[in-house]
């Protein structure tokens, strides 16, 4: 099999090959058919995430190299173990990466996406940029009905990463939700909100072709992030603020908007892994009665909430492009500099 990896943190994707693996037990081998692009690739090839400051969280100590990126994963059964039940040779599937230790309390709480022993595909041990991936369990496996394949992979980050922060955010949803950021996973955020949701949706971004994007999904409003009146006029538009308010951007300006944004009693959730930090006026997070906090990916649960959604045709596709995977690497290089909108998938 033929994959694409990093043998050094910095270093560009290469080729390389290696034996396919025998599916064991109850694994299951998937061949890879389509598998996105993801800004956290970024910076699992980087080898950290900026904290503000000048202070960096590493993440090199956690994946052995070289190491094959791809958690967005779309493809068929190839092959499985002996006691891998309820799978069959060819079945189309969107394959669940956030993948735990199974002996932790949030595993055990159906919560294993936050495990803090993962063993998630792409991030944590090889993905999908190569032909072929191992799935420790038929049970990570959704059928995602007549979805295009190219677009079912986004669900399993960008899609369901957005879909948990919505849910959260829907603690405070009124009559209005504001999102700030329309990158990849933001522009999952702005479709499926228009599905879950019956709100008026302004949607905040630094990117002229991303606003334009935006305003062609059919939002209310949107907000040019570098105007110097931005903040004033989301004080505008929600009449001095937005209960409910989703940073899928995650920088430090970001963050500071969204917080100013948010209305009494309302709540911000951060997303994004822009990197940076927050710095809260604590009499004002207290007289105010606001929320902050985070939401990182997605449960299996709401996995299987998002496809039941995408099957029955409710949201909307993000725009995406589709690319050879022996791009892999000039398609991180164009992610990292800003030049897309929606999602790069390569396919096999």
């Amino acid at each position: 099999m033929k994959s694409y990896q990093f043998s050094a943190y910095g270093a560009p994707l290469e080729l390389a090959e290696a034996p396919t693996p025998e599916p064991v037990g109850t694994e299951v081998l998937v061949r890879i058919r389509a598998c996105g692009v993801c800004h956290s690739d970024v910076h699992l090839r980087e080898g950290y995430f900026e904290m503000g400051g000048g202070r960096k969280l590493d993440v090199r100590e956690v994946r052995d190299l070289p190491f094959t990126l791809g958690h967005e994963i779309v493809g068929e059964v190839a092959a499985a173990g002996p006691e891998a039940e309820n799978v069959d040779l060819g079945d189309r599937r969107v394959v669940f990466p956030w993948i735990g230790c199974s002996a932790c309390d949030f595993c055990d709480s159906a919560r294993e996406h936050l495990c803090n022993r993962p063993r998630a595909l792409g991030t944590y041990v090889d993905g999908g940029f190569a032909d072929y991936v191992i799935v420790p369990h038929p049970r990570y496996l959704f059928d995602f009905g007549d979805v295009p394949p190219e677009l079912a992979c986004t669900y399993a980050c960008s899609g369901l990463t957005a879909y948990s922060a919505l849910r959260k955010a829907g603690r405070w949803m009124e009559d209005q939700l504001v999102i700030i950021g329309a990158g990849g996973v933001g522009f999952a955020g702005i479709q499926l909100a228009k599905a879950l949701f019956d709100a008026e949706i302004i949607v905040v971004e630094v990117d002229d072709a991303k606003l334009e994007a935006a305003r062609r999904a059919g939002v209310a409003h949107v907000v040019d992030a570098r105007d110097e009146d931005a903040s004033r006029q989301l004080k505008r538009l929600t009449k001095g603020g937005c209960p409910a308010v989703v940073d899928f951007a995650g920088s430090s300006a970001s963050a500071a908007l969204g917080f100013r944004t948010a209305a009494k009693s309302g709540g911000l959730v951060v997303v994004g892994l822009l990197g940076g930090s927050l710095s809260v006026p604590l009499p004002l997070l207290v007289l105010k009665d606001q929320t902050v906090e985070g939401s990182d990916l997605g449960s299996i649960a709401e996995m299987g909430e998002l496809m039941e959604l995408a099957r029955a045709g409710r949201v909307d596709p993000i725009p995406y492009a589709t690319r050879p995977m022996a791009e892999a690497e000039s398609s991180l290089r164009d992610l990292e500099a800003g030049n897309v909108v929606g999602r790069i998938i390569l396919t096999a």
